[in-house]
């Protein structure tokens, strides 16, 4: 009976897709039953995404953190950790979160038609390496966890172009790796990582929150680890020197302040502000050439999302939203037009499915997102070309 019925089944497939006669099968017992390609631009059939192993855009995984001989260009690493958050937990479920949130974006194969380029078919290996191992009882700790699995993640050899030279400090070039956290304390450490290959960086920080207050204005420092929280992270990184002097930008501000000396103290960590309302005045156009100005196209730029710069009615789970935020659609047109600046890792982070609706709506706001982050990462080509580029400038 059994073997009746995948003749039938065979019959069936060979007749409905009798004209595909390059197509190449899966691999397996039943390899016969389906394919998994398309002729013409050889994209991915649009197969059932809703079925296997949970992976960011259905990727390859492999466990990068227990294997160093395993290698990549691009690199998705989670880091569930929430206990650094002042309003609602949940932030710890945030990369299976985000990775449920991102089963269909290759559905179609995976052509982003505004950037004209496919990060799911191009000459980079991408990964997804799973999650940094986080402890959730003891917060210096859980950091440190996180510092160390990134920079192992970071701090291989790439897959393409690993004999050339790069941007890091040792003048080697290095893979990408986009983090899913995890509560916005997580960019401490992931800074912390990439000052170890690269020193200070730029930082393009998305948020409708400032997140560089003093620990005495934010949480009252009762202690040293108290100090250290998903809105003190950057006061602490330009303490410690791992931001680039003045060329560092928050985007999609709304927040309420304790007072002025708050935007006193964010001029003093390095950051220009731009404003959520901003975009009624000078339009998506205008936010973009704000940020390109500040940071420019040359050097390295490190980029953090939080999925509270958008507003409630896209993105209403998350850890303390905002209302008056951006929509989904600005904001993905504002990550396009950083297509120019030479991104070398980013994070997206306060994704707490637990409020989120029925339909998923912040987890695949925050998977979209990301898929506009790797696009322009990807269509850069290896982090080498910024050497190579800017050789050729010179001559």
């Amino acid at each position: 009976m059994l073997t009746a019925l995948f003749t039938l089944g065979y019959v069936a497939y060979a007749t409905a897709h009798g004209t595909h006669d390059n197509q190449k099968t899966l691999s397996g017992p039943h390899q016969s039953l389906w394919y998994n390609t398309l002729p013409g631009d050889g994209g991915t059939q649009a197969d059932s995404v809703f079925s296997g192993i949970t992976t960011f855009g259905r990727l390859p995984y492999q466990p990068c953190l227990g294997h160093d001989d395993i290698d990549y260009d691009l690199a998705f690493i989670g880091a569930p950790f929430d206990t650094g958050t002042s309003y609602r937990p949940g932030a710890r479920f945030g990369p299976s979160g985000i990775r449920q949130g991102s089963r269909r974006l290759n559905l179609y194969g995976g052509y982003n038609v505004p950037l004209d380029t496919n990060p799911f078919n191009s000459w980079a290996k991408v990964l997804d390496c799973g999650d940094i191992p986080v402890t959730s009882y003891d917060n210096t700790w859980a950091l440190k966890q996180i510092e160390e699995g990134h920079y192992n993640i970071l701090s291989r050899p790439p897959k393409t172009a690993w004999d050339k030279p790069g941007p890091s400090k040792k003048g080697k070039t290095l893979p990408r790796v986009i983090t899913l956290g995890g509560d916005h304390t997580i960019t401490l450490p992931l800074l912390r990582s990439i000052n170890r290959a690269y020193g200070p960086v730029s930082v393009i920080h998305f948020d409708s929150h400032l997140d560089t207050w003093r620990p005495k204005v934010f949480g009252g420092s009762p202690s040293e680890v108290a100090s250290i929280n998903h809105g003190t992270y950057f006061y602490h990184a330009a303490q410690e020197g791992l931001l680039a002097n003045d060329t560092n930008i928050h985007a999609g501000i709304r927040t309420t302040l304790s007072g002025p000396s708050d935007y006193a103290n964010d001029g003093y960590c390095g950051f220009a502000i731009v404003e959520a309302r901003e975009v009624d005045t000078i339009g998506t156009d205008g936010i973009i050439k704000k940020i390109l100005e500040r940071v420019g196209t040359e050097k390295p730029v490190y980029l953090s999302l939080d999925i509270d710069t958008l507003d409630p009615a896209f993105a209403p789970a998350t850890g303390t939203p905002e209302t008056g935020g951006w929509s989904t659609r600005e904001l993905r047109t504002i990550l396009r037009g950083l297509e120019g600046v030479n991104l070398i890792g980013a994070d997206i982070v306060e994704v707490a499915p637990a409020y989120d609706t029925n339909a998923e709506h912040t987890t695949m706001a925050a998977a979209d997102a990301l898929y506009e982050i790797m696009s322009i990462m990807l269509k850069k080509g290896p982090l080498s070309n910024m050497i190579a580029n800017s050789t050729e400038e010179e001559l």
